[in-house]
């Protein structure tokens, strides 16, 4: 079954705290360990990181006209889409496993980050023809 992960980070991530040398180190490396275990399990699809969202772009199109295109950021956003895993698992359980430990990952001070991790099943069937 195909999940994807999506990692949405808050603009106050880490509660205010500064993150220091050390803190981002130690995410890093907690990401790292779940990244590879992954792969070595043949549980990983792929993965992406994405720019910030004061680079996004919003396109609205009737299909006639030309379309209409807002740019970010948005502020009013208490969250944002920074990145994914597409992965590969034997039931949503195990995706659910992932995304906690994801979501524990430590933060300034060393502190569970709490980050928010989006669940969603890949659908299955026949594919469209293009």
């Amino acid at each position: 079954m195909k999940y994807l992960l999506m990692m949405n980070l808050r603009p106050d991530n880490g509660g205010g705290q500064p993150w220091t040398a050390q803190d981002m180190q130690a995410s890093g490396q907690h990401m790292q360990q779940i990244w590879q275990e992954l792969t070595d399990n043949g549980e990983l699809i792929d993965t992406g990181r994405l720019a910030g969202p004061q680079t996004a772009k919003i396109v609205i199109s009737d299909g006639v006209d030309a379309p209409v295109v807002s740019d970010g950021p948005f502020p009013e956003m208490k969250e944002f889409l920074a990145g994914y895993w597409l992965i590969d698992v034997d039931s949503e359980q195990r995706a659910i496993d992932i995304a906690a430990r994801t979501s524990a990952g430590p933060g300034p001070g060393g502190q569970p980050m709490r980050q928010p991790i989006e669940v969603r099943a890949i659908m299955s069937g026949a594919k469209p023809e293009l």
